[in-house]
């Protein structure tokens, strides 16, 4: 088939595509109000792509049209997607064919509420450096991984599975779709309020993924008392893991540094020293239960998981070291979500618990721009020495109790934090030319921030480069 992507820069549109061309087909894209990493990371992937949406972009002999679900693409509005329409092409959504294409194979799904992304990365890094040619589909950027989609000659996929719904007139999760033979389920925390109003909203999608579960299927699951509360409507063999010891496997020995090591210990008394470069608690979390899926499933065993483990460089946008010769770092994570930004600066403090951390917010998600979830502000910057917080973005604002930029403000300064609000690059970057030397700077965010992640760098090597920065 011709199939093209409108949208392509969207995580899951452009791991899509890639498995669509290793599959075969040939694919085409367009985006418009695209920023790095994504834009600088499709640009490369060799497919014809249009910076701006216009119907001269779809090919002649189109078969398919996969419509992203971002806010930006304007839905059916989007003149690609009215004029494909009046060809009489198919449109369907980058979830759908995802679930169409791999329905007959044996698909590992990736749930919950955070780590997702990266236990998606880290199982494909593991399965492809043992030897083993599973497809996958993750929605970030691995420099462990040759790309973000591969469509894989052995039966497994690992899927990223995301309970956002799969757009405006489908309001079914995408995970929904996608034929789970097991489940790897790392979380469940409310999130999403724009669309899941209550935690009985949000887990309701999460209960009919287990639902899905065949009776020979696995679900692997984190150990907490919301996913025991929906452990029963799985019908097939559920394993448990866990940081500390539980009916199941866990991490013991855990000691924090530059590479971080511990033991996974599984039933039976079952151990494994592991070690990796991936920072804070919650990658330790992680790690165990990527590993104990595998080892339960047999996919591979204990030398080639802990090589592979240590050999795994993470997941662009969590927790990267972007500084090289600075004394203050600066690192880079992800915070679309109260736990995801909460984890991100624990890490920080756990890893650099001596220096002031000053963290760069954007409440880039609809979550972080909704008076729903202004709450979250009350905590989630405890510990931070100083935060500088950038505007929220306006694109679908009308679709939700948008909270502005005053308000947000006044919320993180009640909390006694000392807070900046930074309108422009320029700004944010005067605000961080002043340092003492002895900091460090945590970029956190799911949006561009104001192009920081590409200035910032260059400037504190040049700024603060006397001397590399210790742990």
């Amino acid at each position: 088939m011709r199939i093209h992507f409108t949208g392509i820069a969207g995580a899951g549109m452009a791991a899509a595509a890639l498995m669509m061309r290793e599959a075969g087909h040939a694919i085409s894209g367009s985006d418009e109000d695209v920023f790095p990493p994504m834009s600088t990371y499709v640009e490369g992937l060799g497919f014809p792509i249009a910076w701006r949406f216009d119907p001269a972009n779809l090919p002649g002999d189109l078969d398919l049209l996969v419509l992203g679900a971002s806010a930006k693409l304007g839905g059916e509005a989007n003149v690609e997607v009215q004029a494909a329409r009046a060809r009489g092409v198919r449109i369907t959504t980058f979830p759908e064919l995802v679930g169409e294409a791999t329905a007959g194979r044996e698909n590992t799904v990736v749930a919950g509420s955070f780590g997702k992304s990266t236990c998606t990365g880290l199982m494909a890094h593991i399965l492809r450096e043992s030897g083993v040619d599973a497809g996958w589909m993750i929605g970030a950027i691995s420099p462990s991984l040759p790309d973000t989609g591969h469509w894989g000659a052995a039966a497994q996929v690992v899927l990223e599975g995301d309970e956002y719904i799969v757009g405006p007139a489908d309001h079914r999760s995408k995970f929904a779709l996608y034929h789970p033979r097991d489940v790897l389920l790392t979380s469940l925390v409310h999130d999403h309020v724009n669309v899941f109003p209550t935690f009985a909203d949000y887990e309701a999608p999460f209960r009919d993924l287990l639902r899905l579960i065949p009776e020979g299927g696995l679900l692997v699951a984190r150990e907490s008392a919301p996913i025991r509360a929906i452990a029963d409507e799985a019908a097939c063999r559920i394993v448990w893991y866990d940081t500390k010891p539980c009916d199941g496997w866990y991490a013991r020995d855990v000691t924090f540094g530059e590479a971080s090591r511990f033991t996974l210990v599984g039933p039976g008394g079952r151990e494994v020293p592991l070690a990796t470069t991936l920072l804070g608690e919650h990658n330790i979390e992680n790690i165990v239960g990527v590993s104990a899926y595998l080892l339960e499933r047999g996919l591979v065993d204990a030398a080639q998981l802990a090589r592979a483990v240590e050999s795994f460089g993470g997941i662009r946008r969590r927790l990267d070291r972007l500084t090289r010769r600075s004394a203050v770092p600066v690192v880079e994570g992800f915070g679309s979500s109260y736990e995801k930004a909460r984890s991100a600066i624990e890490a920080m403090l756990l890893h650099y618990p001596t220096r002031p951390l000053t963290v760069v917010f954007e409440p880039h998600t609809f979550s972080w721009r909704s008076r729903d979830a202004l709450a979250w502000y009350d905590t989630v910057f405890e510990g931070v020495a100083r935060v500088l917080v950038i505007p929220p973005p306006h694109h679908g604002e009308g679709s939700h109790h948008q909270s502005s930029f005053p308000e947000i403000l006044d919320r993180v300064a009640a909390t006694g934090v000392p807070v900046t609000g930074v309108e422009t690059a320029r700004a944010a970057l005067e605000g961080l030319s002043q340092l003492q030397g002895d900091e460090v700077v945590l970029l956190l965010s799911s949006g561009p921030l104001l192009g920081l992640p590409d200035s910032l760098p260059p400037m504190f090597d040049r700024l603060y480069g006397g001397r590399e920065a210790a742990a």
